[in-house]
């Protein structure tokens, strides 16, 4: 049964951080707290920690998954960034939002998808970002719930139907439900893959500075 380790983002503590970069240092899988959703995690870099989240959640494994990197630095090791995805992820990151790039050869082809491209996170909360910086490799996102289910709000649901499933559990209290918006970038064109969390008038208003930058 996972260890429930309760986090205050107001008051952080690195003694529970600490003890889940331990379990994903070891392999290891834990449920944490994003802007959005808790999420399932795991080091990128562990083959067998990303196939047990795979069928933990009972996911299709061609379908690729996102990650977390530490900072636009980070992200241009595991994605090719043009100049005018840069401004983009410049303007919006850290923030509620899933970008959807080209992949280098540092991404696991795990987290690949067919057509060779990957999806990257920065979240705007601390404990997401504090995991990260602590592991100093990225940590897999996925929602904390099964495929084609909702995802998990509440900690005790989360311990109900995840504990005995993951090593470690970061409650810090109930989240929102909606997930990132998941916006491609590919080719240099905008796609809003899904509309979640995430202000998206950027992308939708015609006067805004994105407009300008073409």
């Amino acid at each position: 049964m996972a260890d429930v380790l309760h986090i205050d983002p107001g008051d952080l503590k690195m003694r529970p951080i600490k003890r889940a970069v331990e379990a994903l240092s070891d392999g290891g899988v834990i449920v944490y707290p994003t802007d959005t959703v808790y999420g399932l995690g795991c080091d990128i870099t562990c083959k067998a920690a990303v196939e047990r989240i795979q069928r933990i959640k009972g996911r299709d494994p061609r379908k690729p998954m996102s990650f977390v990197c530490a900072d636009l630095n980070d992200i241009s090791r595991y994605a090719q960034v043009s100049n005018f995805a840069y401004r983009i992820l410049r303007r919006l990151l850290p923030g509620a939002y899933t970008f959807v790039l080209p992949a280098t050869k540092e991404t696991p082809k795990l987290l690949r998808s067919r057509q060779k491209t990957v999806g990257i996170r920065i979240p705007d909360h601390n404990v997401s970002t504090s995991l990260v910086a602590q592991l100093n490799r990225p940590l897999l996102s996925t929602s904390a719930n099964r495929s084609e289910q909702d995802a998990i709000t509440d900690p005790f649901l989360l311990e109900e139907e995840l504990g005995a499933h993951v090593d470690i559990i970061l409650e810090c209290g109930e989240l929102p439900v909606a997930p990132s918006s998941v916006i491609s970038l590919i080719d240099d064109e905008v796609e809003i893959l899904r509309e979640g969390s995430g202000d998206l008038s950027y992308f939708l208003d015609p006067g805004s500075a994105l407009s300008e930058s073409r």
